[in-house]
C-alpha cells in the first residue's frame, strides 16, 4: 500500500511515464535514429541535438524546475511539497507533449534557428522531464540567492556557448524577432 505522504511522488513518476508512452504512441523515436545514445550531444546544429540524454538544451528544463517551484510557492503554498512536485511534473509533461507535436516543431523550424530540429527523443524528453525535478528539489534546499544565481547562471552561459536559452526560446517561440535569429546563426 502506498502512504498518503509518498502518494504524490507516485504519481510524479506516473505522469512521466505515461508522458513517454503518449510521445512514443505519437510516433516519436525512443532514441536517436543514429542507433546509440550519448549521456551528452553538444553540437547545438546537428540532427542529433535533442536526442540523446543531455544536450545544451537541458539546463533549461532545470530552469523550469526552479521557476515551478518559486512559481507554486507562491500560489499553493499550502500544498506539500509532494503535491506541489506533481503538479509542476504535469506542467512538464504536458510541455514536453506539446513542444513534440507536429506544430510546435513545425514552428520552432519556421522561426528559429532550428531547422534540422525534428522533435526530441522519448529518452531525451524524459531526461529533460528529471532535470525539471531535480531543478525542483534544488530550489527547495537552496537558498533563494542561489537559485536565482543558478538561473541566471545558466542562462548567461547557454547565451554565450550557443546563443539561446530559455528566455530566449520562450521569445522566439511566442513573438520571434529577425534580429534575434540573426544573432543566433551568426554564432
Amino acid at each position: 500500500m502506498i502512504s498518503k505522504k509518498a502518494l504524490p511522488y507516485w504519481i510524479s513518476a506516473g505522469i512521466i511515464l505515461i508522458a513517454a508512452l503518449w510521445l512514443l504512441a505519437a510516433g516519436r523515436v525512443p532514441i536517436c535514429d543514429c542507433g546509440y545514445v550519448k549521456l551528452w550531444h553538444g553540437v547545438k546544429f546537428s540532427s542529433e541535438n535533442s536526442q540523446h540524454i543531455s544536450d545544451w538544451y537541458t539546463p533549461s528544463h532545470l530552469l523550469h524546475g526552479f521557476l515551478f517551484y518559486a512559481g507554486l510557492w507562491l500560489v499553493a503554498r499550502r500544498l506539500s511539497f509532494g503535491w506541489r512536485l506533481a503538479i509542476a511534473t504535469l506542467i512538464e509533461a504536458i510541455w514536453e507533449i506539446v513542444e513534440n507535436s507536429d506544430a510546435i516543431i513545425e514552428r520552432y523550424r519556421a522561426v528559429t534557428i532550428s531547422l534540422d530540429y525534428y522533435g526530441d527523443s522519448v529518452i531525451n524528453s524524459v531526461s529533460d522531464m528529471l532535470a525539471m525535478v531535480l531543478g525542483f528539489y534544488l530550489a527547495r534546499w537552496l537558498p533563494v540567492w542561489a537559485s536565482v544565481a543558478i538561473v541566471i547562471g545558466f542562462e548567461l552561459l547557454t547565451l554565450w556557448i550557443i546563443r539561446d536559452g530559455l528566455a530566449l526560446n520562450v521569445l522566439m517561440l511566442l513573438w520571434p524577432l529577425d534580429a534575434v535569429r540573426e544573432w543566433q546563426a551568426a554564432g
